[in-house]
């Protein structure tokens, strides 16, 4: 059985996950609820597609911020040596919490995003060589076609590549992580792989201006 305090600690991972930046930002300065245009997940996405970068970059930083924070939570809440596979795997404990915290947020009915962002916010709090890495092939893949759906993808699947064979991880939780990650990517993002083959993907939204109405639904 888990320490009380192990058990607090994931709690409040997920609670900080189901912080729903989306979905306030669009009621408190645009008085609509984001979830209601384009693909109807509250995420960074959908914020960018739906209001715009300026609203899209806050909600984007902090989503990632979420991911890092509960993640952090490992050491105020045990006393696990950082190098060891216990440590890894409390990381991988909260951050799984707090990306069910983001796509079913307690706060807002639970109907959140797909947690991409999130999900970047752990993976660079619990190897970020490898994240960085992961977030420079969805840079380059997002560049040059505009489509967040297939940057996530691409960059997802990579992931686990670049924990076993560029960074050589031994440790197994990390790696079946890695591999989870690749897989909820591609599941979450079946209707999107099948827009992308029907060329019928919407490409992203990199205006200052908020767009009011509904787009065809793309990504997070």
């Amino acid at each position: 059985m888990l320490p009380a305090d192990n058990i607090v600690a994931l709690l409040l991972a997920y609670l900080l996950g189901s912080i729903p930046t989306a979905v306030w930002v669009g009621k408190v300065f645009y008085k609509i609820d984001v979830r209601e245009y384009g693909s109807g997940n509250a995420g960074a996405t959908n914020t960018f597609r739906v209001l715009g970068i300026k609203a899209g970059i806050p909600v984007l930083l902090f989503d990632v911020f979420k991911g890092c924070a509960a993640v952090s939570f490992v050491r105020f809440f045990t006393d696990y040596h950082p190098d060891s596979a216990a440590y890894v795997n409390f990381q991988l404990a909260l951050g799984v919490c707090a990306l069910l915290g983001h796509i079913f947020p307690i706060y807002v009915g639970f109907r959140g995003g797909k947690g991409i962002a999130t999900l970047l916010g752990i993976m660079i709090a619990v190897h970020y060589q490898a994240a960085l890495s992961a977030a420079g092939v969805f840079l380059v893949i997002f560049l040059s076609t505009r489509y967040v759906s297939l940057g996530s993808m691409l960059a997802a699947v990579s992931f686990p590549f670049i924990v076993i064979w560029v960074f050589h991880s031994r440790i197994p939780s990390l790696i079946i992580f890695s591999l989870f990650i690749a897989i909820m990517v591609l599941v979450t993002h079946q209707k999107n792989i099948e827009r992308l083959l029907k060329k019928e993907e919407s490409k992203a939204n990199l205006s200052f201006k908020k767009r009011n109405k509904k787009q065809d639904a793309e990504n997070d």
